[in-house]
């Protein structure tokens, strides 16, 4: 549940968001119930406002490559997830399943032309949306193309809300400021008037049908007289928990040696560690209004709020060594064994007698090694798997006011107030270092973002002889970003009273030696913190803002019929980053009514975030089955300085685009565009340093992260070159009497790092971000309709991809994926849907055996129960979805 305070910014955001709302409200309203201006209409057009201040520009004639989706094809998607919606939908859109990420799980971060989520400008009708509070510091394949980055999240969006979405594949951050160096997605926002209810129930075919799936989404909207409109929209979601994987050979083990104890195995009878989509529970809404003041001129204001549960199964942490060896197939041809090993919890009792004190033999500090034990076992005697939970709610809300003038004159003042928050919370854990004191449940903190943006808007035609006036454009934002960690609870972040036990042994009455074990003297740790995610001590916690502002001035024209320009630029300055100046020119020239080249070319900058620059964070990994804890450090602390941190700059990146449009009739069109983004000192992570007693001396906060964990801050360690060619073509014919269209889509895409620093990023990264994303993805999408009847496929092809991070030195082949739904509309307003995603139950192709990552025998998995790779490839691993939709419309 949120606390007070979100609830009162909740209602801050919203309430003034609906201000003039409500004064409107007053007004008589009218319902609209035929005929109507439907959503999907809007798309229909074609009008392209992202990308250039004019307004008479379409998909077909833009200087810049933009892709406008049509609400129906948005919503056609059965999921409440707008991330996997346009992963379905848009082929250089790549997002991972995120199965056991930590925090990732519950922000998935996408990439747009294999760029991460912060060099993506996100927009909800054109004023640029929030980011999330989570900055992606988990290091592993599902983070491949993300890590480090800190952008907006989409998921709390309705799909149900949007009237279009237009992709802008192209730099703009002359245009828009920071973050559009990968392109934009603006999202349009419905303003027609009736009613709409949609609910839809789904499940997959696995496991007797897992991951049961339910969707309640209705739209409403109202005129306001002649004058205005007010359109609402609300969406609630509940989707049940996938599984994928196997049970952990070493739990198998566990009940054959404890009959009477196997009950007690997390998730039981299901497998002790999860490999699926965790389970997701929220609701989002939004509001859209408008209000003409005067025949030119409207006061607007719209606003979103999400919130959403998810619940992650963490890896599971057994009480045994596994009694006998396990055979497995380690790639070598002949069979190998292997024996899985206890968690550190359990490997040692927790010693409970302290050296007396003032006994000279047996120093403060030390512990006796005798029979006054504790074993964790007492506490999870099968036992345990932590169970991680996030909780995130978005606010955001918008007012403005634009008009236009007689002589063409336009302007548009807004501003915007945003929150986005990320509750975190574990039970079914504890805190080693407290031994039978621990607790079993912890808060860890909460991560917030707050924005304030503030934007004046002008253009003007300018007559100067063309072929059309030249449009003018200039306009000034503020902003202001707040980033803020709160402390977690003692134990979620402490090294308590035994996490570091040097023992003694008793050796006469008062006298007392070390005890000695293979030449080495005796210390037994405990890790501190919460296992599985640490919480945020107070050091670490508070707010940290960052201010900026920015100007920026353009101009387009029609230099003759057949030649349209239009360039851009923007200074833009934030106080703790510095300034920068970029730009942007495109052109467009038709050879002929049906066919016409474009290019363009630009420069661009991402500036880091106040939460890449003060981020703290602890959580827990494992290498080589050993559990370690991973310390995030801001490039400001000691301990980061302390192993060469250095303040984050800009990235900045330059792009280049060049393309054709072939339109030979109404019914056929085709564009074709080739892009070049280098984007240099990129924001990241660094490589791990490991931590020794030594650094601990030095830096005694490090005993959070204890001898032979890990130590990693942000930094603008490497630089990359990305290149690509879009394809997307539309044809529109009829057969049988039934319209047919057909619409192909095809991108290629390669990155590849072109200068690094060796301690922030090594082969292993390099080679994923080349290679985690397919290089090529086709989508063909056709849709047949007569009468009350329609039919939608859509054929996906994903080429070979790897991730030497999590299977190094195996490729994932290349899969192909067939959707198929059907709809039939009765009495007009009623429409029934029966689908499947993913018909023939593709999956990606198992993990291989190696060395490294030996296959057991008795579970043909992982030894942690892995059998499709983790990140779930560019479509998941869960296989087909069936669903059934209804809905209804007036």
């Amino acid at each position: 549940m949120k606390n007070s305070k979100d609830r009162r910014f909740a209602k801050v955001v919203l309430v003034s968001t609906a201000a003039s709302i409500s004064l409107l409200a007053a007004i008589p309203a009218h319902a609209q119930t035929a005929p109507q201006v439907a959503a999907d209409d809007v798309a229909k057009d074609e009008i392209v406002v992202t990308g250039t201040r004019r307004t008479d520009r379409s998909a077909a004639d833009s200087a810049s490559p933009v892709d406008v989706i049509s609400a129906e094809e948005i919503g056609s998607q059965p999921t409440a997830n707008l991330l996997d919606a346009i992963k379905n939908i848009v082929p250089s859109f790549f997002v991972s399943q995120n199965t056991i990420s930590d925090a990732s799980t519950f922000v998935r971060s996408p990439s747009l032309r294999g760029l991460p989520a912060d060099e993506i400008l996100v927009q909800l009708n054109g004023k640029r949306f929030n980011r999330s509070a989570l900055v992606q510091v988990y290091n592993g394949g599902d983070t491949a193309l993300s890590i480090g980055s800190q952008g907006a999240d989409i998921s709390s969006i309705p799909a149900i809300a949007i009237s279009n979405l237009q992709v802008l594949r192209d730099g703009a951050t002359a245009q828009y400021g920071s973050d559009a160096i990968g392109g934009v997605l603006n999202y349009g926002l419905r303003k027609d008037a009736g009613f709409e209810l949609q609910a839809r129930y789904g499940q997959y075919y696995d496991n007797g049908g897992d991951g049961k799936s339910y969707q309640l989404a209705g739209n409403a909207g109202v005129k306001l007289g002649d004058s205005g409109f007010i359109n609402v929209s609300g969406e609630y979601n509940d989707d049940g928990q996938t599984s994928r994987g196997t049970t952990r050979p070493i739990a198998l083990a566990f009940a054959a040696a404890n009959p009477g104890l196997a009950s007690q195995l997390p998730n039981f009878p299901r497998p002790v560690q999860l490999w699926g989509s965790s389970p997701n529970r929220g609701y989002k809404f939004i509001v859209n209004a408008g209000f003409d003041v005067t025949d030119n001129s409207e006061i607007y204001a719209f606003g979103n709020l999400g919130h959403s549960r998810s619940v992650q199964s963490f890896n599971y942490r057994s009480p045994i060594s596994a009694p006998t060896p396990f055979v497995v197939n380690d790639g070598s041809g002949t069979p190998a064994t292997r024996s899985p090993g206890a968690n550190g919890t359990f490997r040692s009792p927790v010693f409970l007698t302290r050296c007396p004190t003032g006994n000279a033999t047996c120093p403060a500090g030390g512990f006796v090694r005798d029979a006054n034990v504790y074993n964790f076992t007492t506490l999870y005697p099968a036992g345990f798997t932590p169970q991680f939970k996030g909780v995130t709610d978005e606010a955001f809300g918008t007012i403005g006011y634009k008009g236009k003038s007689d002589s063409g004159f336009t302007y548009d003042v807004s501003a915007s107030l945003s929150r986005n928050s990320l509750d975190l919370s574990l039970t079914q854990s504890l805190n080693a270092s407290f031994g039978p004191q621990s607790q079993t449940s912890f808060r860890p903190g909460k991560l917030i973002q707050t924005e304030f943006d503030g934007n004046i808007d002008l253009t003007y035609p300018l007559e100067v002889g063309f072929a059309s006036p030249v449009t003018l454009s200039t306009g000034a934002e503020y902003r202001r970003e707040t980033y803020e960690a709160t402390v977690g609870d003692l134990q979620s972040f402490a090294a308590g009273p035994f996490a570091v036990q040097n023992l003694f042994v008793q050796t006469a009455p008062g006298v007392f030696t070390r005890s000695i074990v293979n030449g080495t003297p005796e210390t037994v740790n405990f890790s501190p913190g919460a296992s599985g995610y640490g919480g945020t001590d107070p050091a670490a916690a508070g707010r940290f803002s960052q201010k900026n502002y920015g100007i920026y001035a353009g101009a387009e024209t029609d230099i003759t019929k057949a030649f349209t320009v239009g360039v851009a630029t923007r200074y833009e300055h934030y106080n703790k980053s510095g300034g920068a100046l970029v730009g942007k020119a495109n052109a467009l020239f038709r050879v002929s009514d049906a066919f016409s080249l474009r290019a363009t070319v630009g420069t661009g900058f991402h500036a880091p975030s106040p939460g890449q620059s003060n981020v703290q964070i602890l959580t827990t990994t494992f290498i080589a089955g050993n559990q370690v804890q991973v310390g995030t450090y801001p490039v400001g602390s000691p301990i980061a300085q302390a192993f060469g941190a250095k303040p984050l700059g800009p990235e900045r990146s330059t792009n280049f685009g060049a393309g054709f449009i072939v339109k030979p009739s109404s019914a056929l069109s085709l564009t074709v565009d080739a892009y070049s983004i280098r984007v240099r000192n990129r924001i990241s992570i660094t490589q791990p340093f490991i931590i020794t007693a030594a650094d601990i001396i030095r830096q005694p906060a490090l005993l959070a992260v204890g001898v032979g964990g890990n130590v990693q801050y942000f930094t603008n360690g490497f630089s990359t070159k990305t290149q690509g060619v879009d394809v997307v073509g539309t044809y529109r014919s009829s057969f049988l009497g039934a319209k047919v269209n057909t619409t192909l889509a095809y991108n290629y895409n390669k990155s590849k790092v072109t200068r690094f620093d060796p301690a922030a990023i090594d082969a292993v990264r390099i080679s994923d971000i080349s290679n985690f994303a397919p290089k090529s993805r086709v989508i063909i999408s056709t849709n047949v309709q007569k009468g009350d009847f329609s039919i939608n496929s859509r054929t996906n092809y994903y080429s070979s991809w790897s991730t030497q991070n999590d299977y190094p030195g195996q490729v994932f082949g290349s899969k192909i994926t067939s959707d198929l739904d059907a709809s039939y509309t009765f009495a007009d307003h009623y429409t029934i849907t029966l689908g499947a995603n993913n018909l023939f139950n593709t999956k990606p192709d198992r993990i291989a055996p190696t060395t490294s990552n030996p296959i057991f025998a008795v579970t043909g998995s992982t030894a942690d129960g892995q059998v499709y790779p983790r990140s779930g490839g560019p479509f998941g691993f869960n296989g087909g979805f069936w669903y059934a939709r209804i809905r209804v419309k007036y």
